[in-house]
């Protein structure tokens, strides 16, 4: 087994899309700025399943760079972070997020976004835990400025299980 750690904090902006877990907030006045949709929360436990497998980050298999990239659905470069991890002999065991925003609210979408993430991770939502809380008006989350998401996976090695 390895545990990994992904930090992904965007400016939220007004009139970009909020987009957090695969799931649209259309009545939030900001979103998240970013090259691809700017979903801080897929970008968090992408780089979380990467760290844990030892296979850099997001940024290096999908680079804000490449045109390909722009606007592209976090939820699909997920799954496509998932099939990495996979090829190298590794599957998700399960993964924990805290999403530090002051906005949009998550708790009426929270078991939406812990199914996205699921179905992209290729586990059972029991294995995806989503959780929120505010900056209570420090920094740059506090003052609705920022949307800041820690995430922990941890992975299984299958041909190490298989062999026991």
């Amino acid at each position: 087994m390895r545990i990994g750690f992904g930090l992904d904090r965007h400016q939220l902006v007004p009139g970009y899309r909020c987009i957090l877990g695969g799931v649209e907030f259309p009545d939030c006045p900001v979103g998240p700025h970013g090259h691809s949709d700017g979903d801080a929360i897929s970008h968090a436990v992408a780089d979380a399943i990467l760290g844990a497998a030892a296979l850099q980050d997001i940024g290096h298999h999908f680079p804000d760079t490449d045109p390909e990239y722009a606007g592209a659905d976090s939820i699909e470069l997920l799954r496509r972070t998932t099939e990495l991890v996979h090829a190298s002999g590794w599957r998700v065991g399960n993964v924990d997020v805290t999403v530090m925003a002051e906005r949009p609210h998550l708790s009426g979408a929270r078991d939406t976004m812990r199914a996205n993430l699921a179905g992209a991770l290729g586990v059972g939502i029991d294995a995806v835990s989503v959780k929120a809380t505010r900056g209570e008006r420090l920094g740059p989350e506090g003052r609705g400025e920022a949307v800041t998401v820690h995430a922990v996976a941890l992975i299984i090695n299958d041909e190490a299980e298989n062999a026991s």
